[in-house]
């Protein structure tokens, strides 16, 4: 059976720069799922053309658009890029010019030239939890992030921050508290296996 092998991580997106390729419907759904988890994320876009609804939703969060074809100078200074146009070629040469460079890239739809993919997000408060399919399916992705959306209480950021503050008053070095943290916490595991039975 093969394995998912990809290295979960939560990226702070408004910390690093963002280039999108591509202005059609890819980019556009792209750009909606970054700002979606990350109405700070700091993106820059580059197309010789944009729809409206890409336009309005940039307008709307800050988003740099560049009309211009793609050229590799579009990534100095960019931590991670997405291509997202119609044209392979061009994607290709976007991935082959971010790997000389050391920067991350995913081409839309082609997970071969994909250093990450951009899964399935379930987001509650300060709870995120992230959904792979190691690319293979994000139609399971979705179907997954809707379940999870539906088991995840909604009062579970409350429960988030109140541990938090429990945490600021327990004594000891980082071990210590990470074993009381984890008996304090395992009574509401067992309190929902309890629940189902």
């Amino acid at each position: 059976m093969e394995k998912n092998e990809l290295y979960p991580v939560f990226l702070k997106v408004s910390q690093l720069n963002i280039l999108i390729v591509g202005g059609g419907n890819v980019a556009h759904e792209k750009l909606t799922f970054l700002l979606k988890s990350s109405p700070n994320a700091n993106v820059v876009m580059v197309s010789p053309m944009f729809r409206e609804v890409t336009i309005e939703l940039a307008n709307k969060f800050g988003v740099h658009m560049q009309h211009n074809s793609y050229d590799a100078e579009f990534l100095e200074g960019k931590h991670m890029v997405i291509a997202t146009t119609d044209n392979v070629t061009v994607n290709e040469q976007v991935y082959h010019d971010c790997r000389a460079k050391n920067i991350l890239v995913n081409v839309a739809d082609n997970p071969p030239f994909c250093d990450f993919y951009m899964g399935g997000i379930v987001t509650k408060g300060n709870v995120k939890v992230a959904i792979s399919t190691n690319g293979k399916s994000p139609t399971t992705a979705k179907r997954l992030r809707q379940f999870f959306e539906d088991v995840i209480p909604e009062n579970i950021d409350d429960l988030v921050k109140n541990l938090n503050e429990y945490r600021k008053t327990i004594k000891g070095d980082f071990e210590q508290k990470v074993e009381t943290l984890n008996e304090f916490t395992k009574g509401l595991v067992n309190k929902k296996e309890g629940d189902e039975n």
